[in-house]
């Protein structure tokens, strides 16, 4: 071998050594560069849960729905299915969310209010029957503070706490004191200016008022209006006396609502266990357990779940298609905790499938799945809590 070729072979080993020393280098970990950090997931402030749809709004103000379409109640201009979550728009000023059977309302930070999805009663509230896949504004106001919608009517608190219904009236469920079968945009309820919250069942509709009493109204056939009575009401009427009300929630046939001092209370139907407690229905309130640390419940079809203060989350009633979150499809009459979490919000919505947001803002959801409400990607049910993934913009 001459010298200029040693001298040659020399140099390639040298550069062989340095390009074996990168790679182990990298495989190592000791690059002199980090690589970059993951995106942190998007974190949602709120969630509504139709019958077959759930919509979220973002930290970010974005909307984001998936789930069903048949009646364009994902809003996102086609009747198309979205087995996973869709921008819905480009609007970032989504403040309030809420869904009924096969529509969705939300309240705007200017507080417009706008709704979409199926609108055969009116309950879309922008003067029509006329089913609408994509967001409408109800009317010009912009003193909207929340809405609430049922299976075929909704209602919406307005910022200066008048109270306001428009959809079906079938049963008395808008409380004008009226037989019009339904309206097609909002009209006021009584002249009370003191109404802090409502909530639109099946065709029942109930609302608290800043004094702490409890009103309500329309089908009382299973009891679910809670003044003792199983004929309807066509106007509010108040539940009880008591003024320590802080929330209430309307599902199919039931009612629940809790009180200042942390406990729970249920009416109505209880043919799956819904109201907490075993035996048949109530038509006056009862109270759920001895537990005075509940901050929510919310009422869904047949299923009814529950929040306290030390972040459990609780479920009963219903559980056919696993909406209780405890891995099984057993019926309950009493709370059944779900999992062993701690970390879980007031912000969580029931219907035939279960939404909950975490204190880190992740969403999670689980139950009936055979439209794809569930965001997984599939149509297969769930019965524990299964993280959905909010895509990044």
């Amino acid at each position: 071998m001459g010298r200029h070729q040693e001298g040659r072979l020399r140099a390639r080993l040298r550069r062989s050594i340095a390009v074996a020393a990168t790679i182990a280098g990298v495989a190592l970990g000791i690059t002199a560069f980090a690589a970059p950090a993951a995106a942190a997931a998007p974190t949602v402030s709120s969630v509504a849960a139709g019958y077959a749809h759930t919509c979220t709004i973002r930290t970010d103000a974005t909307l984001w729905c998936w789930g069903s379409n048949w009646s364009g109640e994902l809003g996102d201009g086609t009747n198309d299915t979205r087995t996973t979550p869709t921008r819905i728009g480009t609007a970032t000023t989504w403040a309030g969310i809420d869904a009924g059977s096969s529509q969705t309302c939300g309240v705007r930070t200017d507080h417009t209010l706008w709704c979409w999805g199926r609108n055969n009663r009116g309950q879309l509230g922008d003067g029509t029957t006329t089913n609408r896949n994509a967001p409408v504004q109800v009317g010009t106001a912009t003193t909207w503070a929340s809405v609430s919608t049922g299976d075929a009517h909704s209602c919406g608190v307005r910022t200066d706490g008048s109270l306001w219904c428009w959809g079906f009236n079938r049963l008395g469920q808008l409380g004008t004191g009226t037989a019009d079968y339904y309206l097609t945009s909002p009209v006021r309820i009584g002249t009370a200016s003191t109404w802090a919250s409502v909530t639109a069942g099946y065709a029942h509709t109930c609302g608290t008022r800043t004094d702490g009493t409890l009103w309500c109204w329309g089908d009382s056939s299973s009891g679910q209006i809670g003044t003792g009575t199983l004929a309807y009401s066509t106007t509010p009427a108040q539940v009880g006396t008591a003024t320590t009300w802080n929330g209430v929630t309307a599902g199919y046939a039931h009612s629940c609502g809790t009180r200042t001092d942390g406990t729970l209370w249920c009416w109505g139907n209880n043919g799956y266990g819904q109201l907490g407690a075993a035996g048949p229905l109530q038509s006056a309130p009862v109270q759920v357990g001895t537990a005075t640390t509940w901050n929510k419940a919310n009422a869904g079809d047949n299923t009814t779940c529950g929040s306290r203060t030390d972040g459990s989350f609780w479920c009963w009633g219903n559980n056919m298609a696993g909406g209780l979150g405890d891995g099984t499809t057993t019926n309950r009459s009493t709370p059944t905790q779900v999992g062993t979490a701690t970390t879980w919000t007031p912000g969580f919505v029931v219907n035939y499938h279960t939404c909950g947001i975490r204190a880190d803002g992740s969403l999670w959801c689980w139950g009936n799945n055979g439209n794809s409400q569930l965001g997984d990607g599939t149509t297969t049910q769930r019965n524990t809590p299964g993280q959905v993934t909010i895509p990044t913009i």
